[in-house]
């Protein structure tokens, strides 16, 4: 999808922010059990070929520097952060490959802030891996549309595509992501808990992870505060951190039930994944495995394009919360895919899974 046009604030989408559909995958060559050797890419043989490092490997030395400006230089920008996004525009819980692809479609829009909240050190949820620790990652047509425009290479099969490691896809989205001054990555914070105003989901409850881990070792540890315009709850399926968004929102009474879901079914899942997509109570918006866990929808295994599109319908329905141009009403003026508009513009509404 490509940037949006001026939004109702005024501001003008940054030339920076272009993402343009290319649909230019790269398949990979079939793999061959009589090559012993690996073919070198021009890209590859180039780099080896373009001379030294600029500099002396032989007799190398930093510039010096002080501890503490080490120090005051991390500090500072952090808590930079953590003051000018203690109040934002989309506050997304959970950056595996939903909660990535939804923080990367909503960064399109440069007047959108967005704060990632992750409890994990390493963001990127089960996407480092394909399945039962194997390294690719499948992905189904025509979510490999996505990848296209992410630019990253694939072994392309009828009804699907083969990514040759996953960790080339979240390392992809991540860099391409995080570069953009509009998106902020807490990574090892925890969300305990919710900001609930007049039935409206506002904002989310935050700590350090380890601290959470660790609150019937210790006295009272208090929490923080980060209030947002929209929640965004990508906590995947359930688990110590897993599907706490809803299970939160049940127990507070604002949904009535989290079933968990059912058994696996990959061709009924990831369509229902990406239909159930939606605002589940005002101000909250699911996406991703959590999905499957408020509906009882099958889960899907080790198949990822659900997850993506999830999370680029997740980021129009933000748009459309905030009252911004977005591909669910129509407003949203760019080249975007048919048959990502059609999965994006399935009923919002509570549906039976």
């Amino acid at each position: 999808m490509a940037a949006s046009t001026p939004t109702s604030s005024g501001l003008k989408p940054n030339p920076a922010f272009s993402c343009g559909r290319s649909f230019l995958g790269s398949p990979l060559a079939p793999p061959s059990f009589l090559r012993l050797q690996p073919a070198r890419s021009a890209a590859l043989s180039a780099s080896m070929s373009a001379g030294p490092p600029p500099y002396d490997l032989s007799a190398f030395k930093f510039d010096p520097i002080k501890e503490s400006i080490v120090s005051r230089e991390m500090t500072r920008r952090y808590m930079t952060d953590m003051i000018s996004h203690a109040d934002t525009d989309v506050v997304i819980v959970g950056a595996g490959s939903a909660g990535l692809s939804c923080a990367y479609e909503l960064s399109k829009n440069p007047s959108v802030r967005v704060a990632i909240v992750e409890q994990s050190v390493s963001p990127g949820g089960g996407a480092w891996l394909g399945g039962q620790l194997f390294s690719a990652m499948v992905v189904r047509k025509p979510a490999h549309r996505f990848l296209d425009e992410l630019g990253i290479e694939y072994d392309e099969q009828d009804t699907y595509v083969v990514i040759k490691h996953a960790a080339l896809f979240t390392s992809t989205i991540m860099s391409k992501l995080l570069a953009r001054p509009n998106v902020k990555l807490f990574n090892a914070v925890a969300v305990e808990d919710l900001i609930v105003k007049d039935g409206r989901v506002g904002g989310v409850v935050t700590n350090w992870a380890l601290v959470s881990m660790n609150h019937d070792t210790q006295s009272c540890m208090d929490p923080n505060v980060m209030e947002a315009k929209v929640v965004v709850s990508s906590c995947g399926h359930d688990g110590p951190f897993g599907a706490t968004g809803v299970k939160r929102l049940r127990s507070i009474g604002m949904i009535d039930s989290v079933p968990g879901m059912k058994a696996l079914d990959m061709n009924t899942a990831e369509d229902a994944i990406v239909r159930l997509t939606r605002e589940v109570t005002p101000g909250m918006i699911v996406t991703g495995m959590e999905v499957a866990e408020i509906d009882g929808s099958p889960r899907m295994g080790p198949t990822f394009g659900a997850m993506m599109i999830s999370g680029q319908k997740a980021a129009h329905l933000a748009l459309k919360s905030l009252g911004l141009p977005n591909a669910l009403d129509g407003s949203f003026v760019g080249k975007i895919h048919p048959e990502l508009i059609l999965a994006a513009a399935e009923s919002a509404e509570i549906a039976d899974a």
